[in-house]
């Protein structure tokens, strides 16, 4: 059994694969990450474990792995992988990138891959038909958006219901949600259309904590894979057990 785990800027995240297949997840904050952990090694026994985070963790945290699986790997720029990774600065590179590009380009092989992750950012990730993972572009998420608009004037409000979205904003809140919104999912469909345009053969998939809340509203073909980023960690995994 593989323990994959996912700190994230808001949240961590662990998920479980028995034979390549997805048997359990988990989502808990920063602070409770090593009773989590600890939780999760003596009730499923993993045999090996990989760590992706975005954020400084506790090396407890590692020596609790170290103790209970055979094989734990701390994702890093040093990493072997299955893709190359011809990204011009692979050191400021985000992990959680990597596991998505690899995923990707596993998932759609033979084909070029933008894979499009939701998150606190959002981060446009390309793979070419023949493995090289190029860099893509990266932007503000929705809540960063919202939380923007709200601290970097003096009255405009933080939006915390979303509610009905539409075109035309009837009064302040409404206008902000209108921009924010409307203006990810033109972001979007202009990358895709764009991408699609200079890279023949294109699959696009979407992923990542606000996949569901943009999924139905992307007018471009799309996959929609909410587990994309633990199987690229169960991928890599599984590269350097072999």
């Amino acid at each position: 059994m593989n323990l994959c785990l996912d700190f994230g800027n808001s949240t961590c995240k662990a998920a479980l694969f028995e034979n390549d297949q997805l048997v359990e997840r988990f989502s808990f904050s920063a602070a409770e990450a090593e009773q989590a952990i600890e939780d999760i090694l003596n009730t499923y026994h993993p045999q090996n474990a990989i760590l992706s985070s975005v954020i400084n963790h506790p090396e407890s945290i590692h020596q609790k792995l170290s103790e209970k699986c055979s094989r734990v790997i701390v994702l890093n720029g040093n990493t072997p992988l299955p893709i190359v990774n011809a990204y011009a600065s692979p050191s400021t590179l985000g992990m959680d990138r990597v596991a998505l590009a690899v995923a990707g380009q596993h998932h759609y092989a033979d084909r070029n891959c933008l894979v499009i992750s939701l998150g606190t950012a959002i981060t446009y990730n390309f793979i070419t038909y023949n493995k090289f993972f190029r860099g893509g572009a990266i932007s503000p998420g929705m809540r960063l958006r919202f939380e923007a608009l709200n601290t970097q004037t003096d009255k405009l409000p933080l939006i915390e219901d979303m509610g009905y979205i539409q075109l035309l904003g009837y009064d302040t809140e409404s206008s902000i949600k209108s921009g924010v919104i409307n203006g990810i999912v033109g972001e979007i469909n202009y990358f895709i259309e764009e991408y699609a345009a200079t890279y023949e053969n294109l699959a696009v998939i979407l992923t990542g904590g606000n996949l569901s809340f943009f999924e139905n509203r992307i007018k471009n073909q799309i996959f929609a894979d909410s587990k994309l980023l633990f199987k690229g960690l169960n991928l890599i995994l599984n590269y350097n057990a072999q």
